[in-house]
């Protein structure tokens, strides 16, 4: 009798998306300091949001934050 051989585990789709699959994996399973330079980027992104479209740009990020934080109360009461 033969066995095939197992496939490989896969990583997570995540992982597998072609730009931020790896600066997400890098965060999360890179150096102690590399999530503090993620966060940097992202407050950049959105200073230079702010000087490029004023207003509009303050909005939009402000939205997007207020969506992760509906999320993170979600996954905080499911626990």
């Amino acid at each position: 009798m033969s066995f095939a051989p197992r496939p490989a585990p896969r990583a997570p789709l995540i992982y597998r998306l072609p730009v931020l699959g790896r600066m997400i994996r890098e965060t999360l399973d890179g150096e102690a300091d590399t999530p503090f330079y993620a966060l940097a980027s992202v407050i950049s992104l959105w200073a230079i949001a702010m000087l490029k479209y004023g207003y509009a740009g303050l909005i939009t990020g402000a939205l997007i934050m207020t969506g992760v934080m509906m999320l993170v109360l979600i996954r905080l009461t499911r626990g």
